[in-house]
């Protein structure tokens, strides 16, 4: 997927976009951003990369993270929708998973999930992909971006929360 179709789809729609990132560590907002005319809409970023973060930044519940560590789909969810409402953006999409080189929260290498969070609700996707550390962080990053630009179609300017 292509960061200037993305970029460009949510202008033509007047939606804004928001992201909340732990293992791509700000890669989607940054390649967005590389796009001419994305102030119009990126309303900003958290980098999530801690749990404590994952709580005071975004609302994720401690107790999920206890229960199922930050590797799960609900996890997913709830970072998606608390940047949402953090940012007051119309979408906001989320990373989270094992990039290697070790399993983590009982997940293996590769284990990824993005959420896109919009007005009309949240959708979560898991992913199993192969390669390195850094190719599993790219192809996250390609997911992402992909299932934002599907959430763009779904997306209103109803405000969050």
């Amino acid at each position: 997927m292509n960061s200037a179709d993305v970029v460009g789809r949510a202008l033509a729609a007047g939606l804004t976009v928001a992201t909340a990132e732990s293992l791509t560590a700000g890669q989607v907002a940054a390649s967005l951003a590389d796009v001419p005319g994305a102030s119009g809409m990126l309303k900003g970023g958290v980098i999530a990369y801690s749990n404590d973060i994952k709580v005071q930044a975004l609302g994720v519940e401690p107790a999920l993270l206890a229960e199922a560590g930050s590797v799960d789909a609900a996890v997913a969810r709830q970072m998606a929708e608390g940047a949402r409402i953090l940012m007051h953006a119309d979408l906001a999409v989320s990373t989270t998973g094992v990039a290697g080189p070790e399993p983590h929260d009982g997940k293996s290498v590769g284990t990824v999930f993005v959420a896109v969070a919009s007005a009309s609700g949240t959708r979560v996707a898991e992913f199993l992909f192969d390669g390195d550390r850094g190719q599993i962080r790219e192809q996250s990053c390609s997911a992402a971006l992909e299932l934002l630009m599907g959430g763009l179609s779904m997306g209103t300017k109803d405000p969050p929360g």
